[in-house]
């Protein structure tokens, strides 16, 4: 049971994630370039298969000029 609430958490940060990319406009390469972390494993993160670090969203966010909380947003 608490597997399966980890991956749907994993998932949903990354859809947030990859949600916000999307409506800025932006590319993966864009951000991973801008976040300084490897293009692949941006593509992991946005598709909830890695539990990245902490240090790693604060990155995106950065490059996406968004707080890290707005990731821990559930709709």
């Amino acid at each position: 049971m608490e597997r399966k609430r980890y991956e749907f958490f994993l998932k949903k940060v990354g859809n947030n994630v990859r949600n916000i990319r999307i409506q800025q406009g932006l590319t993966m390469e864009q951000v991973s370039n801008e976040a300084e972390i490897e293009y692949r494993q941006l593509g992991r993160i946005e598709r909830g298969e890695v539990n990245t670090t902490i240090i790693s969203l604060l990155k995106i966010a950065d490059a996406l000029k968004v707080e890290v909380s707005i990731f821990f947003i559930s709709e």
